[in-house]
């Protein structure tokens, strides 16, 4: 390589350093070279390393947005055995994975027995919507109502309902599994009020709708919570075998064999 070569890389690396362009700086060498081989014109050049930055970006942008939902395991809508649950309709499960009801400020409830794979369509559906370039958090109930309650006490529950009310996507997991106080039911309802017709909310559930009041121990306020978040919802109730049980048993099978 001649010194007016080096030069000259050394220079397109400072103006993408410059300009922020961080895959084109990291990987100069390896995208001259290869469009070089493939004898590129200036356009089809320009056209291939702005692809590539962007490429880079945008799986930088997933990652981080994905470490930032704190979604306690990895799982996909592709992943999702659909013919495992005969009780979930396909054409639903469809529709759903378009994510079209985020427009519109609609929330999805999820109701089934453990074990039936509520908690993995809600991460699934929260890692499609980060792929669609939007804002997501995951919580347990128990670590939402925590949040809520160390907030409260530090006089900073409308912060940080604010907070939360930036991301397009709110994810409870597991409610109904352990009983809410009349003060907890407060907190959730301000919560939900905020988001109501303005952000959506998945609520992963061992118990219909029709019981959330003994869930929250308040009946009034589970009437109000309910009446938001059912009034744009799809509710869907999913029965059948637990996976981590069906898994279980095929294991014991195994080691009896």
């Amino acid at each position: 390589m001649s010194e007016q070569i080096r030069e000259t890389d050394k220079k397109l690396k400072e103006m993408a350093e410059r300009l922020r362009l961080v895959m084109l700086r990291d990987n100069m060498a390896e995208l001259m070279n290869l469009a070089t081989e493939e004898r590129l014109s200036p356009r089809e050049l320009l056209l291939f390393l702005f692809r590539k930055e962007i490429e880079q970006r945008e799986a930088n942008r997933i990652k981080l947005s994905t470490m930032g939902a704190h979604f306690p395991r990895a799982c996909t809508l592709e992943g999702f055995d659909l013919a495992a649950q005969p009780a979930l309709e396909p054409g639903l499960f469809r529709e759903l994975g378009k994510l079209e009801w985020l427009e519109t400020a609609e929330n999805v409830v999820l109701i089934g027995p453990p074990g039936v794979g509520k908690t993995h369509l809600a991460i699934g559906f929260g890692k499609k919507a980060i792929e669609l370039g939007h804002g997501v958090r995951f919580f347990s109930a128990v670590n939402l109502l925590a949040t809520l309650r160390k907030a409260q006490q530090d006089g900073t529950l409308v912060a940080k309902i604010n907070q939360l009310q930036k991301f397009k996507l709110l994810i409870i997991d597991e409610l109904g599994y352990l009983p809410f106080s009349a003060e907890d039911a407060a907190l959730i309802f301000q919560l939900v009020s905020k988001r109501y017709e303005s952000r959506s909310i998945i609520i992963t559930s061992n118990r219909p709708p029709s019981e959330w009041g003994l869930v929250f121990g308040d009946p009034t306020a589970a009437t109000a919570i309910l009446d938001r978040l059912l009034h744009h919802c799809t509710a869907v109730v999913i029965q059948g075998d637990s996976y981590r049980l069906r898994d279980n048993l095929r294991g014991l099978g195994k080691t009896e064999m």
